[in-house]
């Protein structure tokens, strides 16, 4: 599959906001006027003093890239005018400080791209077969869940960095829109108890009723239809052209398939999920019968 897996840390920038969106917007633009004017990525990175693979991670989206060397781009490309002006102030924001900037020592760098990305997205739709995830989490659920890898002493920083995330939820003018597939097994799942599994399906509930928020339980073994068994994420921008970002986590690690085919196959897969699934207008009905399970236990 082709894909971006990354396993590492990202080096920390320079000034303050978001730099995803620039970067991709960027990337297309610059992209596009290469091949327009027929230079390869070589000629087009000698110009700046930099390698083939610079201007490959600077068309994809990658990699921010200093004002001057896409001013050196520009005037080989031909552009010029307002688009120059544009693409220029674009430059400046590509390398920003991503929102999770001041706690990147907890965020692992395989999944910094995708944080970056769901708080710009328009959209995101996700199915977890494990856990529930973590844009659903209630406080004492993620606190249980955090414990069990990391140290208490760091697991309240982890806990108010997860809650912190969720305010996309709240977004105003238009927050995020949301659509979870989500495996039952993972509500049956003990974590931190029964009082805590009581309240993270009570928190779902609550969350059911926003009308930016749809979960749907699917049946157990659904998750086989995913690559790698795990995790599928997709995000839509709402930037016109961008194209989707497919987050697929794994343990310690991520993938990040951009061909176009493999985005669209791994949205045929969510579609094919979504009608697996219990419709969402059985979401209530179905939580209500594992709360009344989970209570029985206690």
């Amino acid at each position: 599959m082709a894909s971006v897996t990354i396993t590492g840390r990202t080096p920390s920038t320079a000034a303050h906001g978001d730099p995803l969106v620039p970067r991709l917007l960027l990337a297309r633009r610059l992209r596009a006027l290469r091949e327009s004017a027929g230079i390869a990525r070589t000629d087009a990175a000698k110009v700046i003093g930099r390698s083939d693979s610079k201007i490959t991670r600077l068309e994809l989206g990658r990699s921010g890239c200093a004002p001057d060397d896409v001013a050196a781009l520009l005037t080989l490309y031909g552009a010029d005018g307002d688009e120059r002006t544009t693409l220029l102030a674009l430059a400046e924001q590509t390398t920003a400080h991503p929102w999770w900037h001041a706690d990147a020592d907890i965020v692992p760098g395989w999944v910094r791209p995708y944080l970056t990305a769901e708080q710009a997205a328009k959209l995101v739709r996700t199915f977890e077969p494990q856990y529930v995830p973590g844009l659903l989490q209630d406080e004492e659920y993620a606190r249980a869940l955090i414990r069990r890898r990391h140290p208490e002493r760091e697991a309240e920083r982890r806990v108010e960095f997860r809650m912190r995330r969720q305010r996309v939820l709240r977004r105003r003018p238009r927050p995020l829109n949301l659509w979870v597939v989500l495996d039952e097994r993972a509500l049956w799942r003990p974590i931190g108890g029964p009082a805590t599994m009581a309240a993270q399906v009570r928190h779902i509930i609550e969350l059911c009723k926003r009308p930016n928020v749809t979960v749907q339980i699917a049946p157990a073994g659904i998750c086989g239809r995913v690559e790698g068994d795990g995790p599928l994420t997709l995000v839509r921008f709402p930037q016109q052209g961008l194209q989707d970002m497919v987050y697929l986590e794994r343990t310690d690690n991520a993938h990040y398939p951009v061909r176009r085919a493999e985005i669209e196959r791994h949205w045929h897969v969510f579609n094919t999920l979504v009608t697996e699934a219990n419709r969402p207008e059985q979401t209530p009905r179905i939580l209500a019968d594992i709360l009344a399970g989970i209570l029985a236990t206690y």
